[in-house]
């Protein structure tokens, strides 16, 4: 017998962990499964006493203390090391069940400090697991992009803990992989409700894939991804196919901050800004939410600060519903950072002045806001 230690660096680095991170729970599982003595650490204290130590992360900007990964007994992995080249798991690690109890003992310790039991669902209720991996896609700013294909990867039946009440998958573009329905079907047969936790692809939807998708019984918003405003006719076109088959509330991750034309200036970062107000218009003519999801390289910009402000808008639903981009700057105040940056953005370009008065709850079908025009590509 061995003993093991693993380590979620996210868990430790990150002020918030709010998921488990998987390639730990395969980790453990997995040693558990051979009589090995497996333990979560949750600091960097006394490696050298463990025959294996395994560190995996997920986001490149956790710090990982200078020499743990050097030591003889220690193993990393993970998109945070590595983003897209990261390696895989052993098979026989891979596709083990996952040990959905290695983190019961710091979720009982916040607990019993006070923290909301929510917080934690996806490390108390949830069976976690990719049922296809990869995508055809080839988006330059994805961890996914090595690939050419969606693949099976493995069956439910692999990761589905029956005592779970909820499943969370973790695939790369579901609805990309041909067999998707007969996926969907074993999904369905669970009786549980389920979610895909990456976001489902939008612009492979058809009236077969509507049926089948919003009469499952989804845990949660159903979540797609539009992240670039060159998409924008396909992606409305979408959006119509979609309202007739469901009144559900959708929603849409918005990536910014990213140069696809490799050309970082002014007129870019505007640009960029723009293309992100313009997503946000058409969501709210169909009832959607967005999600604003920042590149890192968003700080180097001119206009970092209305990256800010719009996140801190769309990413909360309770005042998006509620109030326009400009009516949550007055809320923050007229001499916050907040209004500032706002004020400062419609001096230098009057045109923003359409996209602030954007009102969640006045757009019409037509994309009409109460005493407005619609909006042009820009």
């Amino acid at each position: 017998m061995e003993r093991v230690a693993v380590i979620d660096a996210d868990l430790i680095g990150r002020r918030k962990h709010r998921f488990p991170n998987l390639a730990c729970m395969k980790l453990s599982g997995y040693h558990k499964g051979r009589g090995d003595d497996v333990a979560l650490k949750t600091d960097y204290e006394g490696l050298d006493g463990f025959d294996r130590v395994y560190v995996s992360k997920v986001f490149t900007d956790t710090e990982v203390p200078e020499g743990v990964l050097g030591m003889g007994n220690v193993s990393y992995g993970g998109t945070g090391f590595f983003y897209d080249r990261a390696p895989s798991l052993p098979e026989e690690v891979e596709h083990c069940m996952p040990d959905y109890h290695l983190y019961d003992g710091w979720v009982q310790g916040k607990l019993d400090a006070g923290a909301k039991r929510s917080d934690f669902q996806f490390y108390l209720d949830y069976s976690i697991g990719f049922l296809t991996r990869g995508c055809f896609r080839k988006c330059a700013f994805c961890v996914n992009r090595n690939y050419d294909r969606v693949c099976m990867h493995s069956p439910l039946e692999e990761f589905l803990d029956p005592e779970r009440r909820k499943v969370c998958l973790l695939d790369d573009n579901f609805l990309g992989y041909p067999r998707w329905k007969e996926m969907l079907d074993a999904l369905k047969r669970t009786g549980k409700p389920f979610q895909f936790r990456q976001g489902l692809d939008e612009r492979l939807l058809d009236d077969g894939k509507c049926r089948e998708l919003f009469s499952s019984r989804y845990d949660g918003n159903y979540t797609f991804a539009f992240d670039d405003v060159g998409d924008a006719g396909l992606i409305e076109r979408k959006l119509i196919l979609v309202r007739k088959h469901t009144d559900a509330r959708l929603r849409f991750y918005c990536f910014c901050g990213f140069d696809r034309a490799d050309i970082w200036d002014g007129d870019f970062w505007a640009d960029d800004v723009f293309g992100l107000l313009k997503r946000v218009e058409i969501l709210m003519k169909y009832k959607c939410l967005p999600y604003v999801m920042r590149y890192e390289r968003y700080r180097e910009s001119p206009f970092r600060g209305m990256y800010v402000t719009i996140a801190r808008w769309a990413n909360q639903p309770g005042l998006f519903y509620k109030k326009s981009l400009r009516e949550f700057g007055e809320m923050n105040g007229r001499q916050s950072a907040c209004f500032k940056y706002l004020e400062d953005f419609e001096r230098r370009f009057p045109e923003a002045a359409y996209f602030y008065d954007l009102k969640f709850g006045e757009m019409g079908a037509d994309g009409m806001c109460a005493g407005g025009k619609s909006g042009e590509v820009v």
